[in-house]
């Protein structure tokens, strides 16, 4: 008898947003990541009469999913009729309600031997704040906000 070792589980973190796109853009920027596109699966579903046009923005000059929005690592495989990361993804959703307190979840960048400085200015340059430096016997780091306030952490 032959055990069979389980394939990994696909995943994806989604994070709630007030602007799924603006947040595409900029965590696409922060991790030179791909925006995914999505437009032919949208183009497909809309002439078959399957979703209303109202679930639908232009995004980037064609279709998008109103209050979705989806970032993927760019050597990771895809769905082309999809447009669908299979591998590495953050997922923007679209909620009504603000951020209100500190995340329970991070992400945590790593910049590379004596690169965080010049990270940290390039991430806020693309629209990131400071928060906080940290010095610990542990390691240091600078503790960041994305656009909508959500917290990461520059290694």
């Amino acid at each position: 008898m032959t055990e069979t070792t389980p394939a990994p589980l696909h995943w994806k973190i989604v994070i709630d947003a007030a602007d799924p796109h603006a947040q595409a853009d900029f965590w696409a920027a922060a991790l030179h990541y791909e925006v995914e596109d999505n437009s032919a699966l949208i183009e497909k579903l809309l002439g078959l009469g399957a979703v209303p046009a109202e679930l639908t923005v232009e995004f980037h000059g064609r279709p998008a999913w109103r209050d979705l929005a989806a970032v993927r690592h760019p050597d990771d495989p895809y769905e082309k009729e999809s447009g669908t990361g299979l591998g590495r993804r953050l997922l923007f959703q679209r909620v009504p309600e603000a951020k209100t307190v500190k995340n329970r979840l991070h992400l945590d960048l790593h910049s590379g031997q004596g690169r965080r400085e010049d990270e940290v200015r390039r991430l806020e340059r693309i629209g990131a704040s400071v928060l906080r430096r940290v010095a610990e016997p542990g390691g240091q780091w600078v503790t960041m906000a994305d656009p909508e306030g959500n917290e990461f952490c520059v290694h």
